[in-house]
């Protein structure tokens, strides 16, 4: 027989139960704004203006009624996302739907590790080859070697590093006139690319591998608390759901807060100054440099590495769940790699395939890792000059216009001039 669940402890304090609460909605939120994040919406930014600022404003609701659905999920059934889609759908479906998510994630590592090592490459002058290996291997060991609440505290203090985007918004001075105009009332560029860089805004701000991150952590949140088995966990309180809600719209908040300022950020210094076909967060932070100074450059490039770090753990975190759960095999960061083994391995696999990935798309000549998550987010190939390696007549890979879809050939848009 079950033992009754009691609710946690609440203090009478209504700002201190409201910074307590927050943990995996916080975490999952500033996870979605990673660095291959960051570089669709800084072109959505340079190319459009402030044009495209009111999707902050759209996908809120929808980024916070699925990930609110699937933190209900983990709360209630005590299991991850995968774990209760195991009872309720064929089998087959599962297995696609795993492997779907850890090739998309691959890739999404390979981009996120891209970003981060060319960021670091512009504040030290090291080669972005060298940090590669590094960041994973420090993602790798932090997330294998250390206990789940160290693990937990490092993600939710990390996601401070998020506010240098909103900073480097602020130092770049926009007209805050336009951007509450663009803000308030939607509208559309009549452009070719407007639409699918609307696509790809969509497609990054609500991710599958978010859903299946946000259901884990919640279980794990619960085994820290002593609940180690299903039927301990099952079940949620009056309490435990409304802190919930608090968490998860808070940190979808913030997230789309943190977009904001970064479309805003590149509306007010690149499209303003007219550069409006950059490919990666590097030409961003580098054409952000001469136009807004040298904080905001500094800022923006440490966002980078920041919130990579913080988004790296998840993406392998939430393939490795999904994959371990499918399988029914012992799973979570609290427990030794001797125990979890399987786990781990997908874990670190995911982290390094990554990093061969990107490695292997460096030298071959591409400006960045392809965007894919939870289906592919496509990268758009963008015909033009390459001024780092001459006219060879191969396809630039530009992040900013990507889809949801399946995995398939770039959407080739318009040239650019």
């Amino acid at each position: 027989m079950n033992e009754p669940r009691t609710a946690d402890k609440h203090s009478h304090n209504p700002l201190v139960r409201y910074f307590r609460a927050l943990g995996p909605g916080l975490v999952t939120g500033a996870a979605d704004d990673d660095p291959s994040g960051v570089t669709t919406y800084a072109v959505a930014g340079a190319t459009f203006g402030t044009a495209m600022l009111w999707t902050a404003l759209v996908t809120l609701p929808l980024m916070a009624a699925i990930q609110l659905t699937c933190a209900r999920i983990g709360l209630v059934s005590g299991r991850g996302l995968a774990g209760a889609m195991r009872h309720h759908y064929p089998r087959w479906f599962l297995y696609a739907a795993c492997l779907l998510l850890l090739v998309a994630n691959i890739f999404n590592i390979a981009a996120d590790l891209a970003g981060m090592a060319d960021a670091a490459e512009m504040l030290t002058g090291l080669t972005a080859g060298v940090w590669v290996p590094v960041f994973g291997a420090v993602v790798i060991v932090a997330t294998v070697y250390t206990t789940y609440a160290t693990f937990a505290a490092w993600l939710k203090w990390l996601t401070a590093v998020l506010f240098a985007y909103i900073l480097s918004a602020i130092l770049a001075r926009p007209s805050w006139p336009a951007a509450l105009r663009d803000t308030l009332l939607p509208r559309l560029p009549s452009d070719a690319r407007a639409l699918p860089t609307l696509v790809g805004i969509l497609g990054t701000t609500i991710s599958p591998y978010l859903f299946f991150w946000q259901a884990s952590q919640e279980v794990e949140e619960e085994r820290a608390k002593g609940r180690r088995t299903v039927a301990a966990r099952r079940g949620a309180t009056e309490h435990e759901l409304r802190d919930a809600r608090r968490d998860v719209f808070t940190g979808m908040a913030f997230s789309n807060v943190v977009m904001y300022f970064i479309i805003l950020a590149t509306a007010a210094t690149l499209f303003r100054a007219g550069h409006t076909n950059i490919e990666t967060s590097r030409e961003a932070a580098e054409a952000l440099r001469p136009l807004a100074g040298d904080g905001a450059y500094v800022l923006f490039a440490l966002g980078l590495v920041g919130t990579g770090l913080l988004a790296i753990p998840v993406l392998a975190g939430s393939a490795s769940f999904a994959v371990a759960e499918l399988f029914a095999w012992p799973s979570g960061l609290d427990l030794k790699p001797t125990q979890a083994w399987r786990f781990y391995t997908i874990l670190g696999g995911a982290i390094v395939a990554g990093a061969v990935l990107r490695q292997i798309e460096a030298r071959n000549g591409f400006a960045g890792a392809r965007r894919a998550t939870g289906g592919s987010r496509r990268a758009t190939a963008l015909p033009g000059r390459d001024e780092r390696r001459g006219d060879r007549g191969a396809p630039r890979l530009c992040r900013g216009a990507t889809s949801d879809g399946g995995f398939g050939g770039p959407f080739r848009g318009p040239p650019s001039n």
